[in-house]
């Protein structure tokens, strides 16, 4: 049992704050900008909250922070008020937010200069792997630390692996986004190609998804993808911002990503049609329409 504070309580950290308390077993502080989303998440998990990172992070062995963007990410790490300010001598800081290489690597150099650890540790899975307590974590930061940090993030993870020095978890989780979005874009056209070929669905999949084709996706989203439903996790507009990342370190790396920079501009007429809050399954919706 260790003493925690876990910064942000969406949709991710909400499940993942509790999986601390409830699975962890640990001792477990909250702060989430919108106050009134602590108080509902100790209402349910017990452990306290606070009014600002820096009082969530003052005596804590452990912060663990999943919040939206680079710009969310300094506010409640930097600054007065800011996590890193209360940040005991050699305690870690865990980074659970999908943000960009550069910001893990800058808040690594801010934890050197406080005397304390940083992992970056973007996560994988979706709202039903925090829930679910079956995240894959990929992280970025040196071996002890990553080792300390492993044992706590065991209460949400399923697998937790450190892929290199600080931002790698970052450029891990590019890797991951770049995957899925390709995969999802050729399952849209599989299944759109499928309907408009008369095939049964059910049979379709029953069948092809013993092969080479079967992927994550396949099994969980071929259902809700056909029947045109897509309230069923990742946002369109949080893909879009990953992307985003992606790209711009595409750039600076010289990576080539034609189709990502494709699937990307489908996300875009998905904005446009509406789909902003629909999950990352919708582009068949594009094809359909």
């Amino acid at each position: 049992m260790a003493k925690v504070a876990f910064l942000g309580l969406g949709v991710m950290g909400y499940p993942m704050a509790g999986h601390l308390k409830t699975k962890g077993g640990h001792e477990v502080t909250v702060y989430n900008r919108t106050a009134a989303k602590a108080e509902k998440w100790v209402a349910q998990f017990g452990g306290k909250s606070a009014a600002t990172p820096k009082a969530a992070a003052e005596g804590q062995d452990f912060v663990m922070c999943c919040v939206g963007n680079d710009n969310d990410l300094r506010e409640v790490t930097l600054g007065a008020n800011g996590a890193f300010a209360g940040m005991g001598k050699g305690k870690l800081f865990v980074d659970h937010t999908t943000a960009s290489a550069e910001i893990a690597r800058e808040l690594y150099a801010a934890s050197k200069k406080g005397s304390f650890d940083f992992v970056d540790a973007p996560v994988s899975g979706g709202q039903a792997g925090a829930e679910n307590g079956a995240l894959t974590v990929m992280c970025g930061g040196e071996a002890g630390p990553f080792a300390s940090a492993e044992k706590v993030i065991a209460a949400y993870a399923k697998a937790c692996n450190l892929l290199g020095n600080p931002g790698s978890g970052q450029l891990a989780k590019m890797v991951n986004q770049i995957c899925i979005a390709g995969l999802v874009q050729g399952l849209a056209e599989g299944l759109h190609f499928a309907k408009k070929s008369g095939l049964d669905i059910e049979k379709l999949i029953a069948t092809i998804s013993k092969g080479a084709a079967q992927s994550w996706q396949m099994e969980n989203r071929y259902k809700t993808m056909a029947a045109n439903k897509f309230d069923f996790g990742f946002a369109v507009d949080w893909m879009r911002k990953d992307l985003s990342i992606c790209l711009g370190e595409a750039r600076k790396n010289g990576a080539n990503l034609p189709v990502t920079a494709l699937v990307d501009q489908f996300y875009s007429e998905v904005q446009k049609m509406g789909g902003k809050r629909w999950d990352t399954s919708s582009l068949i919706a594009r094809l359909d329409r």
